[in-house]
């Protein structure tokens, strides 16, 4: 199957009221384009799964702006005013979770597990509505995985295929999110032919890669 396809065709994929994830860590890693055009196409009432919500002027940023997100899960939103002012006028659904539960509920999403058991949050509101675990005596919050419709994702460099290369800290949420949806559309700063790419340096594998659109660079 081609996997390269039009930008166009690739955000026709995404529909109202759909989870979404982003990647990206205040925009490293983030793919610009394919959040321009849903903003372009007008794409509502979508569920965003990310680290942050960047900066107003940038990615998912602009997405608060637009009004294109109902809800947002993130690990904090203290770049972006925007959304803390449409959380507090009740018009945004914030919520807010520790970096790395984040990260272990997308990995735990994509590789196809219950949960996973956590001290952090015990004792504060973080642990409110959810289920704990005792272990050997010590006492764990089971935070449930969290899966997606779709993620897009951006790496430097794709072969035909879809193995990716993620450059230095835009790997970020990457990898993780590309294992955590149904639909995984990469937008790619190079494509390159199969082969080109030393196996050794592959980050995500084809096999989690459902399109690739060409990015910018």
């Amino acid at each position: 199957m081609e996997k390269i396809i039009t930008l166009e065709e690739a955000v026709s994929k995404i529909n109202d009221g759909m989870t979404v994830m982003i990647g990206g860590f205040l925009g490293t890693g983030s793919p610009d384009l394919l959040v321009d055009k849903i903003i372009e196409k007008g794409i509502k009432n979508l569920t965003v799964v990310a680290n942050d919500t960047s900066f107003p002027d940038q990615n998912i940023g602009k997405l608060v702006v637009e009004r294109n997100v109902s809800k947002v899960i993130v690990s904090h939103i203290g770049t972006n005013p925007e959304t803390g002012r449409q959380m507090n006028a009740g018009e945004l659904d914030v919520v807010l979770v520790p970096q790395g539960t984040l990260a272990e509920q997308v990995r735990a999403g994509g590789a196809g597990l219950g949960g996973i058991l956590t001290p952090t949050g015990l004792g504060t509101i973080v642990e409110e509505g959810k289920e704990k675990v005792v272990v050997d005596g010590e006492t764990f919050i089971l935070e449930k995985p969290i899966k997606a419709d779709v993620a897009i994702i951006r790496a430097s460099k794709v072969d035909r295929k879809g193995n990716c290369v993620f450059d230095k800290s835009a790997r970020n949420f990457n990898p993780l999110m590309a294992m955590a949806a149904e639909t995984v559309i990469v937008e790619a700063d190079e494509i390159v032919e199969v082969g080109s790419i030393d196996p050794d340096r592959v980050m995500t594998p084809h096999i989690f890669v459902s399109y690739i659109v060409k990015g910018a660079k």
